[in-house]
C-alpha cells in the first residue's frame, strides 16, 4: 500500500533541503529531478517547495518499507544538517499519477 510522507517544520528550510539533496546525490545536484536521483527504489512522487507557512516536502512511496529504507539513508544527513522535525507518514487513501 502506498504511503504519504509530509515533511514540514521550522528546522526544514530550502537551504537545508538543498544541502540534503547534495549529500544524497554526492554533490551532483541541488534538487531532485528524476527517480534515478534517489538512493533507494520505491518513490512514486516527490514535491518540494516554499509555501506561506514555510518549506514543505511531500513524497508518495510505493510501500512503508520503501519509505523506511529511504529514511535509513536520509536520517543521518538530516541530523548532520540540523533538520530535527519529524515527518508525518500515513497510508494513502488514493493516489493518481498524471
Amino acid at each position: 500500500m502506498a504511503v504519504v510522507l509530509v515533511f514540514h517544520g521550522p528546522s526544514l528550510t530550502q537551504e537545508r533541503y538543498t544541502e540534503a539533496v547534495r549529500r544524497l546525490t554526492e554533490g551532483r545536484k541541488d534538487r531532485m529531478e528524476s527517480r534515478s536521483d534517489w538512493p533507494v527504489d520505491g518513490l512514486l512522487m516527490h514535491v518540494a517547495g516554499e509555501g506561506p507557512n514555510g518549506f514543505r516536502v511531500v513524497d508518495v512511496w510505493e510501500s512503508e518499507e520503501a519509505c523506511n529504507r529511504f529514511g535509513e539513508v536520509l536520517g543521518p544527513h538530516l541530523q548532520e544538517i540540523g533538520i530535527t522535525d519529524q515527518p508525518e507518514i500515513y497510508p494513502a487513501h488514493a493516489f493518481v499519477s498524471g
